[in-house]
């Protein structure tokens, strides 16, 4: 399993619009952070969790060619707003996409995208997808592939992290349920929410994204949705050799 990083900034991105502090003028690439989500090819199979407004500049930038099946986290812009740009899969794949959400993110879509489910005039062609409801905890199968959608909360709202055999993705978490840390169990690689290090209504600060990290137990934790209060390798030094800060292009392969 090949899991690249599309990006790993928040809804803002890093460097942060008219901001002057060090990480967003820092030179360092991993500074630069676009809005998180991730792309998983395994067993011939290529599956996007969520689709950010930079999705077609990651995708001509990391070579992505085909794409099977979209998981949404939840219907936030920031996690959905490069939607149009499926059509070129379309084009590739000679067929629509499916998508995958709960109920509450495919009516979200259905109502921001309504141009995509009304009878409008095509023009350079509109998406061609397939909404797929998500049921939190019960499993299902995409792109061939079995998922798990671990359900999760981001302030007071319920959203889903997914698990695709010992990989996990959970971003803009506030809380974990209890019953839900049972999911977690035996991962080789976790990816999870870690905002800045002063609370935050809903995401996961350092400090809790660390507690999560150690009772999860994963082989390898990575932390993703990082603000611009982070800068990549002074936060690096600070954490064990096996949980680190993701940036944005980095390729994880898992056997």
């Amino acid at each position: 399993m090949k899991i690249t990083f599309l990006g790993t900034g928040t809804s803002h991105g890093v460097p942060v619009i008219g901001c002057a502090c060090a990480t967003c003028r820092s030179k360092n690439k991993k500074n630069k952070r676009n809005r998180a989500s991730v792309y998983i090819f395994t067993e011939g199979r290529g599956i996007l969790i969520d689709m950010t407004a930079e999705f077609r500049l990651r995708s001509l930038e990391y070579g992505i060619e085909k794409i099977d099946a979209v998981l949404f986290t939840h219907a936030h812009a920031d996690h959905t707003a490069g939607v149009d740009d499926i059509r070129r899969y379309n084009e590739l794949q000679g067929k629509p996409i499916p998508f995958y959400g709960t109920k509450d993110t495919l009516a979200e879509l259905k109502k921001r995208f309504g141009y995509i489910f009304s009878k409008t005039q095509e023009g350079g062609g509109k998406p061609k997808i397939k909404l797929n409801r998500v049921i939190p905890e019960k499993p299902f199968v995409a792109a061939g592939l079995k998922i798990i959608p671990i359900p999760v909360l981001h302030g007071t709202l319920p959203i889903l992290g997914y698990r695709i055999k010992n990989f996990a993705y959970i971003t803009d978490v506030s809380a974990i349920p209890k019953k839900t840390f049972e999911v977690l169990r035996k991962l080789e690689v976790l990816v999870i929410d870690a905002l800045r290090h002063n609370p935050h209504p809903t995401h996961f600060s350092l400090t809790e994204a660390l507690a999560a990290a150690k009772k999860i137990g994963a082989k390898k934790t990575y932390f993703t949705h990082i603000s611009h209060a982070f800068e990549h390798t002074s936060i690096n030094e600070t954490l064990d050799h096996n949980v680190k800060l993701a940036f944005d292009g980095q390729v994880i392969k898992i056997k």
